[in-house]
């Protein structure tokens, strides 16, 4: 019933307590509302909702709707692929990104943050999991990854996120490609990245667009990383990107 009525708009104990009071009978008998002795229907009070709400793991929903997602989401692009990611062009592509939740701050406690594991494209949460603060997702990356099945995948991630041991662990255990963002966080892959001779390469692709008050461009150039030429300290790396915005 709490799915429902979240689904439906509802932000708190009590609009959950008032969505069940309206809902038809059909529907309570659709979701699972047992029938009184009397044979009318009664729905949970916010009381009720919220002793429920408190006993539960919130990860353990987390868990089984991501993995129900995930299921539904890889039977509906099974059909449409080639036999492999390779052939057919379009590898899956998973995106993990941390936000703090709209709505959730109180005035003793600030807004609750998640870390998120979403497709591109037709976006489905295949996992997200409650990290207390951005300063917090790095240690939670890999463990929110772990279930997932990610071989021939593509993960993509802020730099936050471009640690190399959370990178190994995505090639080497999860069979998995990356397109990881390097700042200074990354002093020497940085300075790498930064001396290639991009002013030799044309641009491969550009867009623009209009939008709140601005106009903004960007235009994208790629250079193969050879290892005979020294590489990049990155572990695996393979392929640099150089993603030129004006504004």
């Amino acid at each position: 019933m709490c799915a429902c009525a979240v689904v439906s708009g509802a932000r708190s104990i009590d609009e959950l307590a008032e969505w069940g009071q309206r809902a038809s009978n059909a529907l309570l008998t659709v979701i699972g509302v047992r029938r009184h002795l009397l044979r009318w229907r009664r729905t949970p009070s916010s009381a009720m909702i919220g002793r429920v709400q408190g006993a539960v793991d919130g990860d353990a929903p987390d868990r089984a709707v991501g993995a129900y997602l995930a299921d539904r989401h890889r039977a509906a692009a099974e059909p449409a692929q080639a036999p492999s990611p390779s052939a057919s062009g379009r590898p899956r592509v998973i995106a993990v990104d941390g936000k703090a939740l709209r709505g959730s701050a109180r005035l003793i406690a600030t807004h609750r943050h998640l870390l998120s594991a979403v497709t591109h494209g037709t976006v489905v949460t295949l996992a997200q999991v409650e990290v207390g603060a951005k300063t917090n997702e790095t240690r939670h990356f890999q463990p929110l990854l772990a279930p997932l099945d990610l071989a021939d995948a593509v993960v993509t991630f802020d730099a936050l996120h471009s640690v190399k041991a959370n990178i190994s662990w995505l090639v080497e255990a999860k069979k998995t490609r990356y397109i990881a963002v390097i700042k200074t966080n990354q002093p020497t892959a940085h300075s790498q990245l930064t001396a290639l001779p991009w002013q030799d390469i044309t641009v491969q692709h550009s867009a623009s667009a209009s939008g709140r008050g601005r106009r903004e461009s960007r235009s994208i150039k790629t250079c193969a990383v050879a290892d005979e030429l020294g590489g990049i300290a990155f572990p695996h790396a393979r392929l640099a990107i150089r993603v030129h915005r004006r504004r």
